[in-house]
Formats: C-alpha cells, sequence, structure tokens
C-alpha cells in the first residue's frame, strides 16, 4: 500500500484499506443508507408512482454502484490509474445530485400525503425521507473529499 493512500492523499486505496481510508470509508455508510432507503420506499405507498419510481431508480442505482465500486477497490481493478480517481469524483457527485433530487421528491410526496393512507405508510415515507438526506449528506461528503483527491492528483 503506497503511503499516500494510508493518508488520504491523491490515490485510491486498495485491499481492505478501502475500510480505514477517508473518504472511502464513507462507502458502508452510503450502502446501508442507500439500502434503507430502497427498503422503505419499496414497501411504502406515495400519491405519485413517478416519484415512487425515480426515488427507487436513485436508490437501486446508487445501491448497485456503490457496492461495485467499493468490491472494485478492494480487489485492486484500479491500478493506481488517475482515471479512477476521475470516475470516483464524477460518480459521487452525480450520485449526490440524483439523490438530492430523489430526497426533495419523496418528501414532497411525504407532506401530500391524502386520505386513503394509513398513519404506518405515512411513517415509512418520513423514515425514507430521513434516510435519503442522511444518504445525501453522505453522497455530498463523500464527493467533496472526492474532487479534493481528484484535483490533487
Amino acid at each position: 500500500m503506497a503511503p499516500a493512500a494510508a493518508s488520504g492523499g491523491s490515490t485510491l486505496p486498495s485491499g481492505f484499506s478501502v475500510f480505514t481510508t477517508f473518504p472511502d470509508l464513507l462507502f458502508i455508510f452510503e450502502f446501508v443508507f442507500g439500502g434503507l432507503v430502497w427498503i422503505l420506499v419499496a414497501s411504502s405507498l406515495v400519491p405519485w408512482p413517478l416519484v415512487q419510481g425515480w426515488v427507487m431508480f436513485v436508490s437501486v442505482f446508487c445501491f448497485v454502484a456503490t457496492t461495485t465500486l467499493i468490491v472494485l477497490y478492494i480487489i485492486g481493478a484500479h491500478g493506481g490509474e488517475t482515471s479512477w480517481v476521475t470516475l470516483d469524483a464524477g460518480y459521487h457527485c452525480t450520485a449526490a445530485l440524483f439523490y438530492l433530487s430523489a430526497s426533495v421528491l419523496e418528501a414532497l410526496a411525504a407532506i401530500t400525503m391524502q386520505e386513503g393512507f394509513t398513519f404506518r405508510h405515512y411513517h415509512e415515507n418520513i423514515a425514507a425521507v430521513v434516510f435519503s438526506y442522511v444518504a445525501t449528506l453522505l453522497y455530498v461528503i463523500h464527493a467533496v473529499f472526492s474532487l479534493i483527491r481528484w484535483k490533487s492528483s
């Protein structure tokens, strides 16, 4: 492992050092909170199916992409190339933007829930909104630090 990877420098970590470097440690939390959003939105009812479709797309896409990236980093597929640093920064910026839009739409859907929805469905939507905003914050923090790493590479 290169010294820059251990100290959070301009290279991407490989192996299990992914779990000890910042911002790559955030992969775990993005994975967990993204999965919670996915589960809650899939089990709840929303007044607008298109909103639920977009939130599901964002949560599933980011869940799969985050899982793929962390596995590729663990097996060292990047080989220390700087193009992967660009990919990492681009992905996290896109994911942060997607999650922000999904969070706003999910919050709007929860606010405008009308008659015919049970209190349980309302609580599931509120929980999905909270976890979606937490996932958005995690992706924004990861994007900022990925952009800093990209600029220094």
